[in-house]
């Protein structure tokens, strides 16, 4: 994993953000007596702050329980410390509750993941090189469809970057997400590569709310969050309001200036994301959903198997299933995981293949490089960070 990968991803305002922070770490992997007390992953915390966030936030679940880790500060103005309740965006980790919703349609008999996006939204994909009878779902999800991901598009960048000040509440349709993204040309013909794009799963979203004749969140909330009871976990829409108890976010709006202003951006709109990024949650809530989604408690066997089958990303140890990533990690085995990262807020949620030790990681700025690699290598083969080396 690169610094690159970290960096579009903030700046695709999806979180692509994924690829920076992404591992896979084997169920037995924890085998060092230290690190069963999270010291060595407690340390790395704090380097993160040392390098530069305001503040960091962490939740493990394993054989041994539920471990919550924090460093820094929530809010820079009270120095109010972080909490394992806190709720922040979690941004493209959003991508594997889409992906569930898509899967338990297909366990119903209601669509099939093979199906054309002609053939789910007739005429949405079309011209400027693109034919949607070209394209399944299945590259949709597995980010192998070649369209262009709005959060590239010039105008995209823009309004995320210099002009976020003036459109920082200005809400986004679906409908326009994929409009931008489809003005630009396609990065390959379907099928043939592999390119992370936000449009994908707006246009997921759209499908899910096509075949159902219901709204993306109230699918999400019945066969995800209800079930589960992620009674912190919500999605929502044109509010640019935090649920409370919360910390702050804070951007430097991707300059990579030293003396850059530092921006409180608490409240945004999530309707820039929608289904590629939109859920607010908590450390606890994603672990739970984490552990259910790879303990097999979402899908049915053949779903499943579905979710957890990976294309090449081009980047080595590196695959895309659907919604998640397998990584190899260092020390053997591997991990699923997806990161997540808006202005303010860059998250990993990892899992062992089994559900069975899950971490959930959160920085709340976006300004120096996330090293969340470094939180995962510590917490899942024992790795100490390099000053206590």
């Amino acid at each position: 994993m690169t610094a690159r990968t970290l960096n579009r991803a903030l700046v695709a305002m999806a979180a692509a953000v994924t690829l920076t922070t992404a591992f896979t770490p084997s169920a037995s992997a924890t085998a060092d007596p230290a690190q069963r007390g999270h010291t060595v992953t407690q340390a790395a915390l704090e380097d993160q702050v040392k390098a530069g966030h305001p503040g960091v936030l962490a939740q493990v679940r394993d054989g041994n329980g539920v471990w919550n880790g924090s460093a820094g500060v929530a809010d820079l103005e009270t120095g109010r410390k972080r909490l394992s309740e806190d709720r922040f965006r979690i941004g493209s980790i959003t991508k594997a509750f889409t992906s569930v919703a898509i899967l338990q349609l297909e366990g119903e008999g209601r669509l099939d993941i093979d199906d054309t996006v002609e053939h789910l939204l007739p005429g949405v994909v079309r011209g400027n090189g693109y034919d949607g009878r070209k394209v399944t779902l299945r590259q949709l999800l597995n980010h192998s469809s070649g369209i262009f991901d709005y959060s590239d598009d010039q105008d995209f960048k823009h309004i995320a970057r210099e002009g976020w000040p003036e459109h920082r509440y200005d809400a986004k349709t679906p409908n326009e997400l994929v409009a931008m993204g489809l003005s630009n040309k396609p990065y390959f013909e379907p099928g043939a590569g592999w390119h992370y794009s936000n449009t994908n799963y707006v246009l997921a979203g759209l499908i899910i709310e096509k075949v159902t004749g219901k709204t993306y969140a109230s699918e999400i909330e019945r066969r995800v969050i209800k079930p589960l009871g992620l009674r912190a976990t919500s999605l929502p829409g044109i509010s640019t309001k935090m649920p409370e108890p919360h910390g702050r976010a804070y951007s430097k709006l991707l300059s990579e200036a030293a003396d850059a202003k530092i921006w409180d951006t608490t409240e945004i709109t999530n309707t820039w994301v929608w289904a590629a990024g939109e859920i607010i949650s908590t450390t606890g809530d994603v672990n739970r959903f984490l552990g259910a989604l790879l303990g097999g408690k979402l899908l049915p066997a053949k779903q499943q198997q579905e979710l957890l089958t990976t294309v090449p990303t081009g980047d080595s140890g590196l695959a895309y299933g659907l919604g998640l990533y397998k990584y190899d990690l260092p020390c053997g085995g591997f991990v699923w995981t997806h990161g997540g990262g808006v202005h303010g807020s860059s998250s990993e949620a990892t899992s062992s293949p089994d559900g069975r030790h899950t971490m959930v990681f959160n920085a709340n700025g976006d300004w120096a490089h996330i090293e969340a690699v470094k939180v995962l290598e510590a917490e899942y083969c024992g790795t100490p960070p390099p000053a206590q080396r």
